[in-house]
């Protein structure tokens, strides 16, 4: 069954969100590298209920109106990765984790890496905050949006002390 998307410019450029069914299955970014997310076909639907419902609720966010997503998610993966992207729902707003957190927090001490590979495959960015995952020294690694929307996205949650790392 093909997925519907649509478009929303936002701070941190333009965002594609993508519907399954009737629960968010991607938020991605302008510069997505291709197959970091699968999600077959995809028809373009500006109207879609869950679609304007998250451009609202990511608006509010932008505008420092909210801090938690009240949204249906549908994320598609392997049970590890679902695991993972399950921990990052849990990092509150303005927090930050480090990848070995997360591993201890799933219950898999030694998978840091996994850990860390499986973020960088969030399909649902800044909904599931994995912009909120930083490197064991504190500094800012990798992200799919390019790190200075992770510093943005950072800085917007009130984390401006955090450095990039390279």
């Amino acid at each position: 069954m093909p997925s519907a998307y649509s478009l929303m410019q936002s701070p941190v450029g333009m965002l594609t969100l993508v519907a399954r069914g009737d629960c968010l299955a991607a938020v991605l970014w302008e510069d997505e590298r291709e197959n970091r997310v699968r999600l077959g076909d995809l028809y373009r639907d500006d109207g879609h209920p869950v679609l304007l419902q998250t451009a609202r609720q990511l608006g509010e966010y932008f505008a420092g109106g909210r801090q938690r997503f009240d949204l249906p998610l549908d994320f598609a993966g392997t049970a590890f990765q679902r695991r993972v992207w399950a921990a990052l729902l849990t990092i509150p707003f303005g927090e930050t984790r480090s990848y070995s957190d997360i591993a201890r927090q799933i219950g898999n001490p030694s998978a840091v890496r996994a850990v860390g590979a499986a973020n960088g495959r969030n399909p649902i960015s800044i909904i599931a905050p994995c912009h909120r995952v930083i490197g064991a020294s504190g500094g800012l690694t990798g992200f799919a949006g390019g790190l200075p929307a992770k510093q943005y996205l950072l800085a917007l949650e009130g984390r401006q002390s955090l450095a990039l790392a390279f």
